[in-house]
């Protein structure tokens, strides 16, 4: 009986001690996040707004962890290629994913099946920067106001034109937001990219574009084409004298395409606060704000709760009015 005594006791001793044992493991690996290179998955092609953010920020952190963002470009299917491979990459926090109202947002309400939950599987670590849309009129379109385009398109319907980059993407829901909430028959021509869509704005082929501000100032400050209205709840410090589509009295509507790195949300909890730590010196960092002030943006400093907030905000929204509307991609 005191040799049963004894084993018991023993153990009773042996069971916390393994239990424990355990601890030790997990905690460092998390503490010493990242011991590896990062991967940062970019679901457009090199030289637009996301792969602009994504290395402007990739840059930064890389030198503040020391570790190096290898930057991922992985486009097909719009958004739809990069985003699911960084919705099944392992939940680590060594995978980043570029997200935007594209692929965060509008993808929710755009496709039937999608392979992702944005809400359920992604969490922001941090939101940078914002960019507003302008919407332009080739020069001799007698029309000089967001308001006498809608009028003239209730009294002749589907006579105006308006281009996209292509079918669902933010220049064509915006767009189709706008003449939704405004009751304006207008006529949606699709380019394959926003390139083409210039080629015939300009060339006065097509009568509307809709365009990041940024991409579109210099056609703007050249006179080649006319700014009509902006898409932000305030105006553009590019274009000051360019109303909103609020201050139109035309619908009730703003939309910013916002950019910034997003996490799996089953990664450890640890990991995703170093990373919305690192990420938040970056993000506020002087030369980066600059950066993106240089390019027409708009830099973002939020705390975790209002980037959350801006994000389901957006997602529900957006789903609700692209579902509203009746606009596919797919």
């Amino acid at each position: 009986m005191q040799y049963q005594h004894i084993k018991r006791r023993q153990m009773l001793g042996v069971v916390p001690c393994l239990m424990l044992a355990g601890l030790p493991a997990i905690a460092p690996a998390q503490a010493s996040f990242p011991s590896r290179p990062l991967r940062a998955i970019v679901p457009q092609p090199p030289g637009g707004g996301f792969d602009f953010v994504a290395r402007t920020l990739g840059e930064r952190l890389a030198k503040q962890i020391g570790q190096a963002v290898v930057i991922e470009n992985r486009p097909g299917s719009g958004t739809l290629v990069g985003t699911d491979a960084a919705a099944k990459a392992d939940p680590d926090g060594y995978t980043l994913l570029m997200g935007s109202v594209s692929n965060i947002a509008l993808n929710m309400g755009l496709y039937n099946k999608l392979s992702y939950d944005s809400l359920r599987d992604f969490e922001p670590v941090g939101i940078a920067v914002s960019y507003s849309y302008t919407l332009m009129a080739r020069n001799d379109l007698p029309l000089n106001s967001l308001r006498e385009v809608v009028s003239f398109a209730k009294a002749n319907p589907g006579k105006l034109t308006y281009a996209s980059a292509g079918n669902g993407s933010g220049q064509h829901v915006l767009a189709a937001a706008l003449w939704h909430l405004s009751a304006a028959d207008i006529t949606h021509v699709s380019y394959k990219g926003a390139q083409a869509a210039y080629l015939d704005l300009l060339g006065g082929r097509v009568d509307l574009f809709f365009d990041l501000s940024s991409t579109a100032r210099p056609q703007v400050d050249s006179g080649k084409v006319k700014a009509l209205a902006v898409s932000g709840a305030e105006r553009n410090p590019m274009h000051p004298n360019v109303p909103t589509i609020l201050e139109s009295g035309i619908a009730q509507l703003d939309l910013e395409s916002w950019f910034g790195y997003f996490v799996s949300t089953k990664t450890p909890a640890a990991v995703k606060e170093r990373l919305r730590g690192e990420l938040t010196k970056v993000i506020t960092h002087p030369e980066v704000q600059e950066t993106f002030r240089s390019r027409g943006g708009k830099p973002l400093n939020l705390s975790a709760d209002q980037t959350l907030a801006l994000v389901r905000r957006d997602v529900e929204r957006w789903t609700k009015l692209v579902r509203d509307i009746g606009i596919k991609a797919d």
